[in-house]
């Protein structure tokens, strides 16, 4: 590439451009990676401008989000729909350029970066789906799925906790199309990282079965593009580039200093390094020989042209699996899925058993997940408490060579062979929930895993993540309350039902038996624009009787009137209750029939999803003018929204006992429900 290092100033001209005139944003890691883009854009990445959501191509990954105009500068540079006025517009209201790289916003853009570390996570996930993929649908002399997973990321990115996790699950996974390349220029905000920054990141990666190369000169582009090319010989282990770098490259008084890192350089400063790069064009100008040398366009075009021809040659010989592999990767649902939903709502009204949520969740499915092959479940070290296996989800294993192990599983009356679809992620939540968001992403693929509800915490942020890219996730949270028992306060859920309900875009269930648990993974799996936490029980929880099934994806509803328990006057209150609290609920129900209070049960399975019902709907479930006392165990302060005389909640931790002795201790009997709907009542006269 006789332009290389053109190409690369182009890169940095842009950057410091684009920094200046928003006065805000970082320059230094984009000009100290450019020459680093121009090896893997300019020489290996197979992607096509005019078709970002191409099955086929390469996925890039910039985990050091805080980077992104490299990214948004080779989007440009190499011809996607981001035109220079965008460029111009960085950082600023509404548009394709924010702070950092927004998936679903900047064509491109395969995944949301900025939080640290979460970016190499997301990229483990999609070089997984990719393999998992190509061993499910590629055929002898039929390569459908044939491509990389490439990810730049720097000191910020090896610091955080969660790239440990998906680092070491990248190695055991042998995931041999995953290429990472490290920035290592040693600088981050607060300077100098030597002094907090000591691992031997090499041998780091070597032990967790990498195959590492280098240190290479990051800014020698011909260097970087031939350690390209050895990582992606690598037939079963992933690849880690080690790029020398200098932060700022090119300018003469900020490289190598942490002024680079996140402030723009000033106009002095920037006409010194236009001067010693070379650099003669006034900002955001470009000769047409520099868009020549990036263009993309030719060559995407070219590749997935010859992709497709493939593909139809593959669809003529295997209609089925290729129609099968289109369905999956535009998301979509099989035809029989609705009806497969209705059966198993209905199997579950009809059986009304008494069993734990989570193992309702379990039983719902072993249904769904033998009818959707995109299901991949999982869990971080707690499969036998979170039951996220089923009888069609055979553990995920690779062989020595790094091929995808596969077992024997019945389906229907078929016995087939199947790739593991289950996932030991071990103690890693944040990691799990982090390579889910890669899964969904890349398509192909609806993802699940569990824990327990409490360590939601340590996987806060990826679910955050899924939410703000409104990706199709499943968090199956499993001993939600203090009625997991004698595990004490450090396990007991108190307030976490209630902060994951604060996350815009989550959609959040707490079911309160079988049927309502049936009905939340049918809108979970419906939803394909918004992840989903399944928040479910250890202990059983008795089967509530119910008439109409109707209303239940409403997130809430009218399950039991006064006239349902023989009581022949109008409703004097509202109880709202979720999960294990609505067994309470009815119980005091009755209690209160007995004195000749009337009183109306509400199961409230979702409140997100009520939320954004009509208000005719809402009115119709929570009257106006009646005291409503909401019932669950968790922090009181959630339900004052709804308007609430009295809530039976718990605003202090747990203790360690026996679950039928910590409900009586925190007051979560049946007896205290009717007392505190009698006070409630007693205040309105």
């Amino acid at each position: 590439m006789a332009n290389a290092q053109q190409m690369a100033n182009a890169i940095r001209a842009l950057a410091m451009d684009a920094v200046q005139q928003a006065n805000s944003g970082h320059p230094g890691a984009p000009m100290g990676m450019a020459d680093m883009a121009v090896a893997l854009w300019g020489q290996h990445l197979k992607h096509n401008p005019a078709n970002p959501l191409w099955a086929d191509r390469d996925r890039f990954v910039l985990s050091n989000g805080h980077a992104s105009m490299l990214l948004y500068s080779v989007l440009h540079l190499t011809g996607y729909d981001l035109p220079v006025s965008e460029l111009k517009n960085f950082r600023q209201l509404h548009s394709k350029t924010a702070g950092h790289p927004e998936h679903g916003i900047t064509p491109g853009v395969e995944t949301t970066t900025g939080p640290l570390g979460q970016g190499v996570t997301n990229a483990v996930g999609f070089a997984l789906a990719e393999k998992l993929l190509a061993k499910e649908f590629n055929r002898d002399g039929h390569k459908v799925v044939d491509h990389h997973t490439y990810v730049f990321l720097g000191d910020g990115c090896l610091m955080e906790g969660i790239s440990h996790e998906a680092i070491a699950l990248a190695g055991a996974w042998r995931l041999n199309k995953l290429i990472a390349l490290y920035d290592d220029n040693g600088i981050s905000i607060d300077g100098q990282v030597a002094p907090w920054f000591i691992d031997d990141t090499p041998a780091r990666l070597r032990a967790c079965g990498w195959n590492v190369i280098g240190p290479v000169d990051g800014h020698d582009a011909g260097a970087v593009a031939d350690a390209i090319r050895l990582a992606k010989d690598s037939l079963d282990k992933p690849s880690f580039i080690v790029c020398k770098t200098a932060i700022g490259q090119g300018s003469p008084n900020r490289a190598n200093t942490a002024k680079a890192h996140g402030e723009p350089l000033g106009a002095d400063e920037i006409t010194l390094t236009r001067n010693a790069i070379g650099w003669s064009h006034a900002p955001f100008e470009l000769p047409a020989d520099i868009y020549a040398d990036w263009s993309a366009r030719d060559a995407g075009a070219q590749a997935e042209g010859e992709w497709r021809q493939r593909f139809d040659a593959y669809a003529a010989a295997y209609p089925e699996l290729a129609a099968e592999f289109t369905r999956r990767m535009a998301g979509d649902l099989p035809r029989h899925f609705a009806q497969t939903a209705v059966d198993a709502v209905v199997a579950a009204h009809t059986k009304a058993e008494t069993v734990a949520s989570r193992k309702a969740s379990q039983i719902t499915l072993e249904a769904f997940t033998a009818a959707l092959p995109e299901l991949l479940g999982g869990s971080a070290d707690l499969t036998g408490s979170n039951l996220t296996n089923t009888k069609s989800t055979p553990a995920l294993r690779f062989d020595e060579a790094g091929e995808v192990v596969q077992a024997e599983v019945t389906l229907g009356e078929q016995t087939v062979k199947v790739g593991g679809r289950h996932i030991n992620y071990g103690v890693r939540e944040f990691g799990m929930a982090a390579i889910m968001n890669g899964l969904a992403l890349h398509g192909g693929f609806i993802p699940y895993g569990g824990t327990f509800l409490t360590f939601s915490d340590y996987s806060r942020n990826a679910i955050r993540m899924a939410a703000l890219m409104k990706q199709r996730v499943v968090h199956v949270f499993t001993h939600d309350s203090i009625g997991l028992g004698e595990d004490g306060p450090t396990h007991q859920s108190i307030e976490h039902a209630a902060s994951l309900r604060l996350i815009p875009g989550l959609d959040v269930w707490r079911p309160a038996d079988t049927t309502e648990t049936a009905v939340a993974w049918s809108v979970a799996l419906s939803n394909r624009n918004k992840p989903t936490a399944l928040l479910l029980s250890r202990q059983n929880l008795p089967y509530a009787p119910k008439s109409d099934l109707g209303d239940i994806s409403r997130g809430a509803y009218i399950l039991s009137e006064p006239k349902d328990i023989g009581l022949k006057k109008k409703a004097q209150a509202v109880i709202i209750a979720t999960g294990s609290e609505v067994q309470l609920a009815l119980a005091a129900q009755k209690l209160l029939a007995e004195k000749k209070i009337a009183v109306r049960v509400v199961s409230m399975p979702s409140t997100t999803t009520f939320d954004h019902e009509d208000v005719k709907y809402k009115q119709l479930v929570l009257p106006a003018g009646l005291p409503r006392i909401a019932v669950e165990m968790g922090v009181t302060d959630f339900w004052w929204k709804y308007g609430c005389a009295a809530v039976v909640g718990i605003d202090s931790y747990g203790e360690s006992a026996p679950a039928g002795v910590l409900f009586k201790h925190f007051g979560f009997t049946a007896e205290n429900v009717a007392d505190t709907v009698r006070v409630a009542l007693s205040r309105k006269r």
